[in-house]
Order: structure tokens, then C-alpha cells, then sequence
């Protein structure tokens, strides 16, 4: 039996979605299918043949010829680059039929197309995005593992997994501690042997300060709480290395000795990732009962409706989640 198809969630109308999802489905038309859960007349407007599907599974049949939609309207009019808080709900209903599809088997994962935070959150949102509100819905469904979610950035071949994401730089020492630290570890140690069928995963703890804080005198956060994170980790038997300098971690040769990184912050994992490919990253989210990934950046609503969005990161991110789904379906 065929795997079932991916779903993805349209995401902000009046961003640059629509295009980039077009444009993915041209660049994939011979590959894994997927199905589209939005508007199927903006979908349409975007130059490409389209259907309306009436399940996932039907996606598979239909996708060498157009591109398979579980039309589901928005409810007012989309003007390119102007979001109306209008269609704010049906964007969270979007997201939550993909993940109902996922949960329920009949779809293989979830890629979610960027969503605009502020319409969201005047029409009452109360998730940061879509990380959070994705771990809520999957909440109650049974989990064989450390449950995330932990968000980590791909780009070539560097996993960087994030322990905090979006603070400020100078609340990351306070929220770093030796649980936060172990219970990240665990998770990607779990995701690279459940998503990428690696069997015996080597993590690399980044560092907070500068020369892993030379014996203290830069900062105590590696002797108090990563150097004691990463030997209890060991003692568990994973295999995770103790705090490396941050900015000998990333180049070419280092990426070869291991499978995915622990960084603390936000830039620490972000920057080498759109270094390396600054089109194509994708986000992952690990330790979730369903496959999640999205595209690396925002809405544009400076270029939508102008057709010069570029679809890299959406089809890595299509991509990637195909190569997930088939690891937990072979596991």
C-alpha cells in the first residue's frame, strides 16, 4: 500500500502561500504527493491546474496532473500583502483539520505554509505560533517518547536543535538548566533514531560563552549546568559530546562528527543554518505524535501578489517531511 500523502496547511492568504505553494507542487509533481487544506480559488488564481479532493487519499491519484485541494473558503476577500483578521480563524481551522488528518492516520505528516502572528492574535489567537498551538492539538495523543516540541533548523546537512527560541538574550542563562538541557538532548536523540533512522545519534552541545567559558572565567553556565546536562546524559546512554565553542562547531569538518547540535539560543542555531543555505532551511518540529515541518521565513507580504517569491524552502520543507514519514513508517 502506498503511504498516505502529506497535508499542508495554507497559511496567511494574503501572503506570499498561495505562490509558493503553486510553485512547489510544479517542482514536485513527480515526487511524494500532497494534498493543500485552503482556499482552492486562490490556489487556482496562481497559474496552476488544481482539484478539489474530498480526502488525502485521494491526492495520490491526482497529483501527477493538478494540484490536489480540500477546499476549505476564506471567508473574506484576500487582498495580496494586506491580512484581514477576518480570515484569521479559518488559518488556525487550516492548521487544525491538517493536524486532525495527521493524527487520524490519514495523512502522513504536516507542512504548514507561513502564518501572519498579529491578525492571528486581534482575532484572539492565544499561541505564539504555530510551534505551540500544533503541541496543543497533538497533546492527548499517545506519544512513545519525550515528548517536544523542540524546534530545530535544517540546512544541508546541520540539524540544529534549539533548548529556547524566541527570548531575549539575556533571559537565556536564567531558563538554561540541567532538565531543559536533558529533556532537549532526549528528544532529538529520539527524533534522529524515530525520523532519520539513525541508530546510534551523536549530538554536539554547543556552549553558551565564548571559549566554553574558559574554566569560569567567561561564565559558570558550563560548569554548572552543561558539563552536569551532557554526563547524565551519558550515563542514560546517549552519545552527546561536552560544551564545544560555538564558533568552532559549524564549519565543514565539524559537521562530519555529528548527527544534530544542541544550541541554546535562537541565533546561536538560526545563523549557521541560513549561512549554509539561506533559501532552502527548513523547521522541524521533534517530539510531536505527527510529522511537522514548515518553511524558514515569513509572509512577505512585500512581494506577494508579485510572483517572485521563491519556493526553495517550502519544497525542502515538503521534502524533508516525506523523509520522516517514510522513517517512522519503516521504524
Amino acid at each position: 500500500m502506498a503511504p498516505a500523502p502529506l497535508v499542508l496547511s495554507l497559511g496567511e492568504p494574503a501572503g506570499i502561500g498561495p505562490e509558493i505553494v503553486a510553485k512547489a507542487w510544479r517542482a514536485l509533481s513527480g515526487e511524494a504527493p500532497f494534498a493543500v487544506i485552503g482556499d482552492l480559488g486562490l490556489l487556482s488564481a496562481q497559474g496552476v491546474p488544481v482539484v478539489e479532493i474530498g480526502a488525502p487519499g485521494d491526492a495520490t491519484a491526482a497529483f501527477g496532473r493538478a494540484l490536489p485541494v480540500l477546499h476549505h473558503p476564506a471567508p473574506a476577500p484576500v487582498e495580496p500583502g494586506h491580512p484581514d483578521p477576518r480570515n484569521a480563524a479559518v488559518v488556525a481551522d487550516w492548521i487544525e483539520r491538517a493536524v486532525a488528518l495527521a493524527l487520524s492516520g490519514e495523512a502522513s505528516g504536516v507542512v504548514t505554509a507561513p502564518i501572519a502572528k498579529a491578525p492571528l492574535y486581534a482575532a484572539g489567537f492565544r499561541f505564539p505560533g504555530h510551534t505551540e498551538f500544533i503541541a496543543e492539538l497533538t497533546a492527548d495523543a499517545p506519544f512513545a517518547g519525550t515528548r517536544g516540541p523542540v524546534m530545530m533548523l535544517t540546512a544541508r546537512d546541520l540539524r540544529a536543535c534549539l533548548v529556547t527560541i524566541h527570548v531575549a538574550l539575556d533571559q537565556v542563562p536564567q531558563l538554561l538548566t540541567v532538565e531543559r538541557v536533558c529533556r532537549t538532548a532526549r528528544v532529538v536523540h529520539e527524533a534522529m533514531k524515530r525520523d532519520f533512522g539513525i541508530a546510534e545519534p551523536r549530538l554536539a552541545l554547543a556552549a553558551l560563552n565564548p571559549h566554553a567559558g574558559e574554566g569560569g572565567a567567561l561564565g559558570l553556565q558550563e560548569i554548572e549546568v552543561l558539563r552536569p546536562a551532557a554526563a547524565s546524559l551519558r550515563a542514560e546512554g546517549l552519545r552527546i559530546t561536552d560544551p564545544i565553542p560555538a564558533d568552532s562547531m559549524f564549519h565543514d569538518e565539524a559537521r562530519t562528527t555529528y548527527d544534530a547540535a544542541i544550541c541554546l539560543y535562537h541565533d546561536q542555531a538560526l545563523i549557521p543554518v541560513k549561512t549554509l543555505d539561506f533559501w532552502a532551511g527548513v523547521n522541524a518540529t521533534l517530539g510531536l505524535p505527527i510529522v511537522r515541518t514548515s518553511p524558514d521565513h515569513g509572509t512577505g507580504f512585500d512581494i506577494a501578489g508579485k510572483g517572485i517569491a521563491r519556493a526553495d524552502s517550502l519544497i525542502a520543507a515538503i521534502r524533508l517531511a516525506s523523509t520522516m514519514a517514510a522513517a517512522r513508517a519503516a521504524g
